[in-house]
């Protein structure tokens, strides 16, 4: 199964030793019609230029229990982590879309008493087209996306198709560069990467390998 990441932007500064005193401090209980929902960080850590945290939560899910629906909490858990980047500083979610942008909205209001200061990052068009192009033989999908053909959303290259340039010259005509997958040159690790920096990573690595790849490799391709 891939490992799924998505990485954001903090809308302003704020030192390392604040985030950590900040997640280390937040533990909320609250009852749900009965249950006892928990959200908290654990097994914080800060070195060098990284500073990661576990988010546990609990959602609250209806269960059938010999026939009768009862709420119950379901325990999460989210790799986060922190880094700096040429001023600014991301934040790296493990977790699919959906609950990432969850988590995101829960830490924006933990860490700036707000719901609209950690935000999206992207890349560019640009970029990804240029990640293709330098080394074509090494990508395995690409998705356009604003499409001008009426009544299509979305172009895909796969595989043999991505080697036939004119096809890819006509969609780069119709629309922009999406989603790209493709094997990394010097890890050969096999990644996929959209604009809004939804991350899937297709080879078997740890999920501390997979946030230093995303540090490393990817997160200097935001603009």
């Amino acid at each position: 199964m891939a490992l799924s990441a998505k990485v954001f932007r903090l809308g302003e500064y704020i030192p390392f030793d604040v985030i950590y005193d900040k997640l280390s401090k937040y533990r909320v209980s609250e009852d749900l019609n009965g249950i006892v929902i928990e959200r908290f960080f654990r097994d914080l850590s800060y070195s060098g230029n990284i500073l990661k945290a576990e988010y546990v939560y609990d959602e609250p899910m209806e269960i059938d229990v010999g026939g009768e629906i009862k709420l119950l909490p379901r325990r999460r858990y989210a790799l986060t982590a922190f880094t700096e980047f040429e001023g600014n500083i991301y934040l790296i979610i493990l977790e699919k879309k959906f609950r990432a942008n969850k988590i995101a909205l829960a830490l924006s209001e933990i860490l700036f008493i707000r719901r609209d200061m950690v935000l999206e990052a992207y890349t560019t068009h640009e970029i990804l087209k240029g990640l293709h192009e330098a080394n074509p033989e090494s990508t395995r999908v690409i998705y356009f996306d604003n499409v001008n053909i009426p009544n299509i959303n979305k172009l895909a290259l796969y595989g043999m198709s991505l080697a036939d340039t004119t096809l890819y010259s006509r969609y780069l005509e119709h629309g922009y560069i999406w989603y790209v997958v493709f094997e990394h040159k010097e890890t050969g690790y096999v990644v996929g990467v959209t604009r809004n920096m939804i991350i899937a990573m297709f080879s078997n690595i740890t999920s501390d390998e997979f946030i230093n790849f995303i540090i490393d490799h990817l997160i200097p391709l935001i603009r």
